[in-house]
């Protein structure tokens, strides 16, 4: 195996335990709720707290890497990552798992930029492409497999080997990088670590998920107010940090680039608002249709070849049809399949495949034409930066996305809204739905491409 291909293969199968963590607990969240009488805020931020942990860890992994190497930092999260899985497979509660599970969050949002770095470094720009489309691939089946698996698991075993099972798959891979990674050849001069934007961007973005997933719970609404007025008070003083420092820690200037700007926004209302729909779905389909967890995670897999479809789509029509039209059929593809789920017809098979498979395709669209688009007008000397912000958007958005939706259905039940049939789930289902085509101004304004000439 030449040595870029092993490079390549450290950083997708480091990408794979990250996805994998994403996704798949997804099935096994009710077995996990009824052994630790969790509620639904708790069951939101199983989620919602991995992902803010892989959103803290993200900006400062490129950092780090300048500081102490890349090869360290690789191996150091992949060990963080398996000491996580431990601890969270022998939780005796909820807050106790939360925390382990913000610590593989920590670990795993240092695998993506670092990662990402070694690989796309061994390759020379020609041969870039094919090594997107494999990462692409890796990114389409770990989420339809996970569910899968943890399902079974949470079915036949326990939902804590879920946990378990993955520190030898970490540890082993931390193994192969200290036979495979580059030495690290570091340069004198260490880069300074921008403190003060570092500590209001985590202020931020530990508070706004924290506010949302408070706002659902009875007789919390002083401490929600008082978590989202801290995020939107650090937020703005970022912005300002921002805008005013030469080496900011996220670069905001980059977004007024209408492509970036757009595609983050589409990653924020589309795929984002998935991972709470899957959320308030696997919820719905075991809890009121009595589906299994192995039922349950079986329906990615029509996501998953719809998705397949989608990805293939985007890269013949991208450069004849442009992001507009791409776009726009995307949003209404997903958001006609979450409607679905709302319907009286929820309970029947083929709408329950109809619904997964109109998700995978729309959201998937969205989401290559999204990436594609995002930097096609980034000068390189800013690449990294752009790569840095569109990464912390994309953890962003699956955070945001489960929280907003996870405290609506604790809200509407708590309240008792519906509380005798399906209809919080209905509603949750039509709000996400309204969500995902917010991004529709923005869309509108992109040029139009002649795909004639």
């Amino acid at each position: 195996m030449f040595a870029r291909s092993r490079i390549a293969t450290l950083y997708l199968l480091g990408f794979a335990v990250d996805l994998a963590n994403m996704f798949i607990l997804n099935a096994a969240l009710p077995a996990l709720q009824r052994e630790l009488s969790a509620s639904i805020a708790q069951l939101a931020w199983v989620g919602t707290i991995y992902m803010l942990g892989l959103t803290v860890a993200i900006p400062v992994g490129s950092w780090l890497a300048r500081r102490i190497g890349e090869r360290r930092v690789f191996i150091m999260s992949l060990l963080i990552v398996a000491v996580g899985g431990i601890g969270g497979g022998a939780a005796t509660g909820i807050e106790a798992l939360l925390a382990w599970r913000l610590v593989q969050g920590l670990g795993g949002g240092l695998l993506v930029p670092v990662g990402q770095s070694m690989a796309y470094r061994a390759y020379p720009p020609k041969d870039r492409a094919h090594l997107t489309a494999v990462v692409m691939t890796v990114a389409l089946l770990v989420p339809a497999l996970s569910p899968a698996i943890g399902g079974i698991a949470a079915d036949h075993v326990s939902w804590r080997w879920v946990f378990i099972g993955v520190a030898p798959l970490a540890a082993a891979i931390a193994v192969l990088a200290l036979a495979w990674a580059p030495v690290d050849r570091l340069a004198d001069a260490k880069p300074a670590l921008d403190i003060p934007g570092f500590v209001l961007s985590a202020i931020t973005l530990f508070c706004l998920p924290l506010g949302l997933t408070l706002i659902s719970q009875t007789g919390s609404g002083a401490n929600a107010a008082i978590a989202l007025a801290s995020a939107i008070a650090a937020g703005a003083a970022y912005v300002r940090h921002a805008l005013r420092s030469r080496d900011p820690l996220l670069d905001l200037r980059l977004l007024s680039d209408p492509m970036l700007r757009t595609g983050s926004i589409i990653y924020l209302c589309v795929p984002g608002i998935f991972t709470g729909v899957n959320l308030i779905a696997s919820l719905y389909l075991q809890d009121r249709l009595g589906l299994t967890a192995t039922q349950t995670g079986m329906l990615m897999l029509p996501w998953a070849g719809a998705s397949f479809v989608a990805i293939m789509s985007t890269r013949r029509l991208f450069a004849s049809r442009g992001p507009r039209p791409l776009f726009l059929v995307g949003m209404t593809v997903t958001c006609a399949g979450v409607l679905l789920l709302a319907t009286p017809f929820a309970g029947m098979l083929a709408i329950q495949v109809a619904s997964f498979a109109a998700m995978g395709f729309g959201a998937s669209l969205c989401t290559s034409t999204a990436q594609t688009a995002a930097f096609t007008s980034v000068r390189t000397e800013r690449m990294a930066q752009a790569s840095a912000l569109w990464n912390i958007n994309r953890q962003l958005s699956f955070s945001i996305g489960a929280s907003v939706l996870g405290g609506l259905l604790g809200l509407f039940l708590a309240t008792g809204v519906g509380a005798a049939d399906d209809l919080p789930y209905r509603y949750c289902f039509v709000i996400a739905a309204t969500l995902i085509v917010f991004p529709l101004p923005f869309v509108l304004r992109l040029p139009r491409v002649d795909h004639r000439t």
